[in-house]
């Protein structure tokens, strides 16, 4: 399959789009994207060889200590074509130039992609990764 990788953030607009292809339209803030990507370190945005929009990924973090890979999105139909793997593999190398030692890469995962991120070295550890969003946080006090 013919695509082209760009290192660069997708527009609000492409990520917008893309978020909305694989069903995550009504669990996403776009809003607050707006202001969420710039703020990222990095990203790669993917292109068909007829130019269209076909997969987004990006890497947040402070820069230092802590990186997440983060919003790796691949369109429906372009699925199961190695465009994910060329995402996760420009990331990766971002990491490895960029990163000092012993840095943190973390990532969430779906249970269907574990096997798909093992081939990266991410593995499930003793941690457990927890998380809540605003809506459902306990009041405090």
């Amino acid at each position: 399959m013919n695509y082209q990788i760009e290192n660069r953030l997708p527009s609000l607009s492409e990520y917008e789009f893309l978020c909305r292809s694989v069903g995550w339209g009504d669990i996403m803030n776009f809003t607050a994207a707006a202001t969420a990507l710039p703020r990222s370190i990095t990203g790669v945005v993917v292109l068909s060889a007829d130019n269209d929009l076909i997969g987004m990924g990006r890497i947040v973090g402070d820069g230092a200590i802590y990186y997440y890979i983060q919003d790796i999105v691949v369109a429906p139909a372009y699925q199961k074509r190695g465009v994910g793997t060329a995402i996760l593999t420009q990331l990766c190398d971002y990491i490895r130039r960029e990163a000092p030692p012993q840095s943190f890469i973390g990532l969430f995962s779906v249970p269907d992609a574990i096997n798909f991120y093992r081939k990266f070295t991410f593995e499930q550890r003793d941690l457990v990764g927890l998380f809540t969003v605003r809506e459902i946080m306990v009041p405090a006090g």
